[in-house]
């Protein structure tokens, strides 16, 4: 299925998210904000899905925010529309149930290492680059580049990006971490999917609990990430069945303590 400038296409468990506006080098605009939170809520609704791979088409991964689409906003504007709502949609992207794998096809800069950030693996083709390069334009990295990127990859790496202004080959910012590996030209797509494929052998509900645990470790969305593994082992339990049974049968609730 097609959302947009976002396709999303399910073969087996994997469903493949393919930025496309290539004519733009996949930069980032309002539309493209809209089909990315319908093409996660897509992957949501599949229980067949057990990992995703996200790309962009063409020649690049994303060129980050699309300069025409917030460059006349109003700053309140600007604040709201643009930046609070990229985050909104991100924190979709990295808060996804299954797995995510980045397949950077092309320059992740930006908006799209931003983006690129959101998913759980990173495979990079060699010859792509890397970077945030907001303050050479008088702007700051708005889509958690200053805090889910540090998170993820470490303080020092996105100083050296938003603050000296540095731009990483691949293999540059594998042996820094921002990336798992590093791939021939034009492999990052395959290799993407092998490793979704990989992941989606394995027990999925373990699969989505671990990855819960490992947010929740790495002080990202712990409220969600606490109250969902909670809410799946209170839904395992026969004090549940009693409870709701007692609801439809109007009658007061017996609990045993059973797990």
């Amino acid at each position: 299925m097609a959302s947009g400038t976002v396709k999303v296409d399910i073969e087996g468990h994997v469903a493949t998210l393919t930025i496309s506006r290539p004519e733009k080098l996949n930069a980032l605009d309002l539309d493209m904000l809209k089909a990315l939170v319908e093409a996660a809520d897509a992957v949501e609704a599949n229980p067949d899905v057990r990992a995703a791979v996200l790309t962009g088409e063409g020649k690049s991964f994303s060129a980050g925010g699309d300069i025409k689409a917030w460059g006349g906003m109003l700053p309140q504007e600007f604040g709201h529309a643009w930046v609070r709502h990229g985050h909104r949609i991100f924190e979709r992207l990295a808060t996804l149930r299954v797995p995510l794998v980045a397949a950077l096809n092309g320059h992740a800069l930006g908006g799209g290492l931003e983006l690129a950030g959101v998913a759980d693996i990173r495979i990079a083709e060699e010859h792509i680059k890397i970077g945030l390069p907001e303050t050479g334009l008088g702007m700051v990295p708005g889509w958690s580049g200053t805090q889910r990127l540090v998170r993820r990859f470490g303080a020092q790496a996105v100083r050296r990006m938003a603050l000296g202004g540095e731009i990483f080959t691949a293999e540059e910012a594998r042996l820094l971490g921002i990336v798992d590996a590093v791939v021939p030209t034009g492999n990052a797509l395959a290799a993407a999917r092998k490793y979704a494929e990989r992941i989606a052998v394995r027990g999925p509900a373990a699969v989505e609990i671990v990855k819960l645990m490992i947010a929740s470790a790495n002080g990202e969305d712990n409220g969600t990430a606490v109250e969902a593994l909670g809410s799946i082992l209170a839904a395992t339990t026969g004090d549940l069945k009693e409870g709701v049974a007692s609801f439809s049968e109007k009658r007061p609730a017996t609990f045993k303590g059973e797990w």
